[in-house]
């Protein structure tokens, strides 16, 4: 169905059994979020907070807790948004099977955007940043943010809606320097469509007309994280989704969702920001204080019944995740077909997204030798990183199809199996240094730059994975270490320190393992870590630390490794520091206290008795 109002999901949730209502007064300050975590972690319903301390706005959260809920709210629409996407990668297919791909039309008209006429429920009330629920999430969080924000923004060369561009970009809207009502914070990160829009503004010496839509139709929110081709408006893609044309009004220059719940106006000027942060983030560490763009507020808007939505990131999995799997069952047939050879993609949602990104590919290079090396797989890893935001992979691991037809990337266990059976180390590792890398990413000690690897593996099986500790002999440097995962061994050291004392500590360790690599056949790979059995004890645990913490360029290192014209390799394990650096950002971690006060709510009975 369509919704017109945020209000309309929240009931329909609530009429079908999706949702909860909390009736007592609940702090935003760090309490909402506590609640939220436990309740999308319980895999819990969307939980509607009525009275929320300090404003007179209710607020929702874990809308989107689970795919199977965001599949319900989008049930109507949801088939025929995919076959729209199929159409694009092959309009042919529709001529194949002409029923099939009958409403879409139907949906393709709904993706126009249409202008009010005769007044917009947005329009009718005012009120201030500090009446809004000013949420406050983890504790070291610079102030209270907006984290299901909805940022609008024009091409100033080509204004207008159908050339604009919706973003989920963090607002921060209380703390740091911020003039309380007046200010807050814009951040986003790079390869994001609002960075061209404010380089053409700034280009013009014009301020950037910012609007920031919280609520309405739950499509508009999964418009906003949608990747769509820079210049295709995601306003289209909110209509077709949402089987309801997207509604908007202008008003001072600005324009409005018509049917958002809430909207805050105001302007980006040229060269004006302000420290923004720290954010607890969805890799699951702190996003720190740097400076950002500054949001100068003109008006703040609200519709009559206006209910405040929100999430909470941190280690995945979060409500967030769900956000992923969606758009990957929507896109996921018409990647392939935009990069030739290959077969599958996934971004690795336990590792933090872009820092690890898996691929299937083809190797058809070379089909009449018997011997294979990695050759198409390598011309398709350069297209998926100069793709869209897969540009931003950190890590990516790549294999043929031919290897192993039956292979998929939703056995991420098999397929890293897969890839540490058959990789060679003295050609499979191709590294690109001094490049970009995730805003969020705080492996390399500089703001967006850092460095990337590309681990392509092809052919038959060149070692049996090991599965048990094997018998070595460490030097004293090293306090214990543990069979990870199959192939893998986690050695735990002392802290970290600083680059130049632990290379040569890792250079002793080397050596001393050069001496005993006959042992090391079955075991391919090796992190360096601050808590082996932390590492050992979940595929999870191993995949977010060793890919989120390290920088490939400066932390990846190798029994018996070389340079051979530039080509860096190693003829035994690969090794790859995990340890905590003094630049890595610190983990969230839940404030003790609160946690007791949510502990009591759940034993009091009430909404969330059972389920916190």
């Amino acid at each position: 169905m369509g919704y017109k109002s945020m209000a309309a999901c929240v009931a329909d949730l609530e009429k079908n059994g999706h949702l909860i209502r909390i009736k007592e007064e609940v702090d935003p300050h760090l309490e909402m979020a506590s609640i939220h975590l436990r309740v999308h972690a319980a895999k819990g319903p969307a939980i509607l907070f009525e009275n929320v301390k300090g404003s007179k706005f209710p607020a929702v959260s874990n809308l989107f807790g689970t795919v199977e809920r965001s599949r319900f709210i989008f049930r109507d629409t949801l088939d025929d948004v995919k076959k729209m996407v199929q159409l694009k990668g092959d309009p042919s297919i529709a001529l194949k099977n002409p029923l099939k791909y009958a409403g879409v039309p139907s949906a393709a008209l709904k993706a126009l955007p249409l202008k009010s006429r005769f007044g917009a429920p947005i329009l009718k009330n005012k009120t201030q940043i500090d009446k809004l629920p000013l949420i406050h999430h983890w504790p070291m969080d610079g102030g209270a943010y907006v984290t299901l924000p909805i940022v609008y923004t024009e091409d100033a060369e080509k204004p207008g809606v159908m050339n604009s561009n919706l973003g989920m970009y963090r607002i921060q809207l209380t703390g740091n320097d911020f003039i309380p009502n007046e200010e807050i914070g814009l951040h986003y990160q790079i390869h994001r469509g609002i960075g061209v829009h404010q380089t053409k503004a700034n280009a013009l010496g014009k301020p950037l007309h910012v609007s920031i839509f919280v609520g309405g139709p739950p499509s508009h929110s999964f418009a906003a994280v949608m990747p769509l081709p820079e210049g295709l408006s995601e306003l289209t893609f909110a209509g077709a989704l949402g089987g309801r044309r997207f509604r908007y009004t202008n008003k001072d220059g600005h324009t409005l969702s018509s049917e958002a719940d809430f909207v805050i106006t105001g302007k980006v000027f040229p060269k004006e920001n302000k420290p923004e942060g720290p954010f607890g983030d969805h890799l699951g560490y702190y996003s720190l204080k740097h400076d950002f763009p500054l949001m100068k507020v003109d008006q703040v808007y609200h519709r009559d019944g206006a209910i405040w939505p929100f999430t909470v990131v941190g280690r995945p999995p979060q409500e967030d995740t769900s956000f992923g799997d969606l758009i990957h069952e929507i896109t996921g047939s018409i990647i392939p077909k935009e990069i030739p050879g290959l077969h599958e993609v996934n971004a690795v949602d336990e590792a933090g997204v872009h820092p690890l990104l898996f691929a299937i590919g083809s190797e058809r290079y070379t089909p009449y030798l018997e011997t294979k090396q990695p050759a198409e797989l390598l011309t398709i890893a350069n297209h998926i990183l100069g793709f869209g935001q897969m540009s931003l992979a950190k890590f990516l691991f790549i294999s043929a199809k031919e290897d192993a037809p039956e292979l998929n990337l939703h056995d991420k266990e098999g397929f890293f199996k897969h890839i540490l059976e058959r990789v060679d180390w003295n050609r499979d590792l191709h590294f690109q240094t001094k490049t970009t890398i995730d805003t969020l990413d705080y492996s390399s000690k500089d703001l967006n730059a850092g460095s990337k690897v590309v681990i392509a593996a092809v052919g038959v099986p060149k070692r049996v994975l090991g599965t048990e500790k094997p018998s070595l002999d460490f030097p004293e440097i090293v306090s214990g270490f543990e069979c990870a995962f199959d192939g893998v061994l986690a050695i735990q050291l002392n802290k970290f320190t600083d680059y130049e004392s632990e290379e040569k500590l890792i250079q002793t360790l080397c050596t001393c393992l050069s001496k005993q690599k006959e042992k090391l056949n079955d075991f391919p790979l090796i992190v360096i870590c601050d808590d082996a059995r932390f590492i050992a004890k979940t595929f999870s645990n191993l995949i977010w630390s060793a890919f989120t913490r390290a920088n490939p360029s400066h932390d990846i290192y190798g029994v018996d490794s070389f340079v051979e014209h530039k080509h860096w390799g190693c003829k035994s394990s690969l090794i790859i520091d995990c340890r905590m650096k003094p630049h890595n950002a610190p983990y969230l971690v839940l404030d003790p206290e609160v946690e007791k006060r949510v502990d009591a709510m759940g034993a009091a009975g009430g909404a969330l008795h059972g389920i916190i």
